[in-house]
């Protein structure tokens, strides 16, 4: 069981290294982290006396947000994402902390008779047999797009493809009935109201990706930045990161 006293030590170990002054940390976040984030962040603020504000919505709007000079002093979305914004000179270098990995899953609107995915062969006949298939905006959307031309079946399931806004999770779609079956990183659709969860795709076919904080260039807060994320991706965090479904680093 996870000891919250040992969460604490770890933001006051960070606070008597030189972090003494109380600082406000703006967060944009994608949604993959977003619960395992809710649960630690009000225990860094408590401990550090750091003010966490945070958004959290899709990778498209995300990327807009920046694009059009809103600023953050942390960013938290897919590694490669980070990396991408680093070269480009938004996020400081050596500044990228990787958080926690996710897989992705498959869902279906609950009650509905619920397919086998364990396979590549089963995968492939609960795609064609299905009437609606969701996905995102996100990477796992590109991913799963490009699944379906791997597997032969592109051209068969593009008039059946419903893609969630950036501003929505798939769950969404699904427990809506817009899609009757559904991808998403597992923790995001594991849990979903009115969504039934099939499980992860099939090893031969699975990708898993890191999401990472970084502190964005002209940050006014960049060693309580760090804190933070030192804090939501560390050893003491692990418990909560793997009760949401994720696996930590």
């Amino acid at each position: 069981m996870l000891r919250i006293g040992s969460l604490f030590a770890v933001a006051g170990a960070l606070l008597f290294c030189g972090m003494v002054q109380a600082a406000e940390i703006k967060v944009i976040s994608t949604r993959a982290t977003e619960e395992l984030y809710r649960e630690l962040v009000p225990q860094f603020e408590k401990a550090s006396g750091h003010k966490v504000t945070t958004i959290f919505t899709g990778t498209l709007d995300l990327q807009n947000r920046i694009a059009a000079g809103e600023t953050y002093d942390v960013v938290i979305m897919l590694d490669a994402a980070i990396d991408d914004y680093i070269r480009s000179g938004k996020v400081m270098p050596g500044s990228r902390v990787d958080i926690a990995r996710a897989a992705i899953g498959v869902g279906v609107r609950a009650g509905l008779p619920k397919p086998d995915i364990g396979s590549i062969e089963s995968l492939k006949k609960a795609l064609l047999s299905a009437r609606s298939i969701g996905y995102s905006t996100g990477p796992s959307g590109d991913y799963v797009v490009a699944m379906f031309q791997k597997l032969g079946i592109a051209d068969a399931v593009r008039p059946k493809l419903k893609q969630a806004p950036s501003t929505m999770l798939v769950g969404s779609i699904i427990a809506s009935g817009e899609a009757e079956l559904g991808f998403q990183q597992a923790n995001e659709l594991s849990h979903f109201p009115g969504v039934d969860y099939l499980g992860p795709l099939p090893p031969e076919l699975q990708e898993t990706t890191w999401r990472s904080g970084g502190i964005m260039s002209g940050s006014r807060a960049v060693e309580a930045g760090r804190a933070l994320l030192e804090f939501i991706s560390g050893p003491a965090a692990a418990p909560v990161i793997r009760k949401h479904g994720l696996d930590p680093r």
